[in-house]
């Protein structure tokens, strides 16, 4: 039996962090959805579904994993947008041999196949899954959390991180593993954890009162930063003196966090390190947020946060909601950010006041005017500042990025781009 992680059609509700990654390589808590699944199948084989112009990319990343392959004549399917508890496989155990679909709602969870429907779906494995590819299937409905918005894993972190830290930890008998100078400060340092080759400076506080601190290999917080659990910083990353790191962030690896900073995800390679809020907020790969930069998380009326997808402005249900932002994207020092603002994949903010709070992909500009980012431009200052962090862009990397271009022109357009 072989699990494939797919992606479904509904991948673009999760605009603009997926651009360059599956569904399932999206980030809640400490764990991607694709790790949160996988360890409820141990030792059990997988392959990867993507969408077709990022396979070449994919594979150089997973060099060990089948990619839009499936070799076995029998094969669990699962939604990247699974949200997987750790009872999952009790609900979709992989032992069954039965033909079925599991359901959420109308959702497809997940799907056991196996005969001619599993060569039909083997000649689909280039193009993405719709319910319709289920079809003559018996079904069984389950009671799982699906991913259908970037801020139901905003929503999902807190409870998630909790989840990831208890199986992180699991295990360890000593918690305190890196240097920590005299002049730290703890509360409840029982439930903190500070992994090898990690330092922490003098005079910085550490206060897992509320839910524990995970601070991985090689990373470092600086004097005088205040840190209230839950937090997780990613390896060989920084908390930069007198920061205010709040409940409920993930810091991914390579990253460099200053200001205050609370109840938001932030993904590897990212900088956010002087002064200013974030709250709420999801950060893609390679963003950098300059000086005094500060997203508004609540309105002033208290009431329900609309934010842009696609175009569309959805209610999300959500009191609470900052700032979206796209890999590559660059914000200037300043900034100021609506709540519920969406800024796209690769883009230059600039200027003072609030941005639009719908700033498509490649886009340049800010409260005054957007205009188009010229593509080459664009390019050129991601490979700068990739080599900052010792890091090539590849070439179907770089074909990622341009057909990402192409694929938000028509959003471009709508809006009176000039292309």
């Amino acid at each position: 039996m072989q699990i494939c992680i797919f992606e479904d059609i509904h991948y673009e509700f999760l605009e603009p962090l997926i651009f360059t990654r599956p569904t399932c390589d999206l980030v809640c808590g400490i764990s991607t959805l694709r790790e949160k699944i996988l360890r409820n199948y141990p030792g059990v084989k997988y392959s990867l579904h993507c969408r077709q112009h990022m396979e070449a990319y994919l594979k150089e990343r997973n060099p060990d994993i089948p990619i839009n392959r499936i070799d076995d004549d029998d094969c669990l399917l699962i939604n990247g947008r699974v949200l997987a508890s750790s009872n999952f496989a009790q609900q979709i155990p992989v032992e069954q041999s039965e033909n079925k679909v599991y359901k959420q709602n109308d959702v497809i969870v997940a799907a056991r196949i196996s005969g001619d429907k599993l060569k039909y779906m083997k000649t689909k494995l280039t193009d993405l899954f719709s319910e319709t590819d289920f079809d003559g299937l018996p079904v069984e409905n389950v009671e799982v959390k699906i991913i259908n918005y970037v801020w139901n894993l905003i929503q999902d972190h807190p409870s998630e991180f909790i989840n990831d830290y208890n199986y992180f930890i699991s295990g360890h008998k000593d918690k305190i593993l890196g240097v920590v100078h005299e002049g730290v400060h703890f509360i409840e340092k029982d439930n903190v954890f500070i992994d090898e080759g990690a330092v922490i400076k003098p005079g910085s506080v550490f206060d897992a009162s509320r839910g524990p601190i995970y601070i991985s290999k090689n990373a470092m917080v600086f004097p005088n930063a205040v840190v209230e659990g839950p937090v997780f910083l990613g390896e060989a990353s920084q908390i930069k003196s007198c920061a205010y790191v709040y409940d409920n962030v993930s810091i991914g690896r390579v990253c460099k966090v200053g200001g205050e900073v609370e109840h938001s995800i932030i993904l590897p390679y990212t900088n956010k390190q002087h002064s200013g809020f974030i709250g709420h907020a999801y950060f893609g790969s390679w963003v950098n947020i300059g000086a005094d930069t500060n997203c508004s998380d609540l309105k002033n009326n208290y009431g329900s946060v609309r934010m842009y997808i696609n175009g569309d402005a959805i209610d999300t249900g959500c009191q609470f909601l900052g700032v979206v932002i796209g890999d590559h994207t660059k914000v200037a020092i300043n900034t100021m950010f609506n709540t519920g603002t969406v800024i796209g994949y690769a883009c230059n903010v600039i200027g003072a006041g609030f941005p639009p709070k719908n700033f498509p992909s490649f886009s340049w500009g800010g409260a005054g005017s957007v205009t188009t980012y010229d593509l080459e431009r664009c390019i050129e200052t991601a490979r700068r500042a990739m080599v900052r962090r010792s890091y090539t862009m590849s070439e179907s990397e770089e074909i990622v990025f341009r057909k990402t271009f192409d694929l938000t022109r028509k959003v471009r357009r709508r809006l009176g781009y000039p292309y």
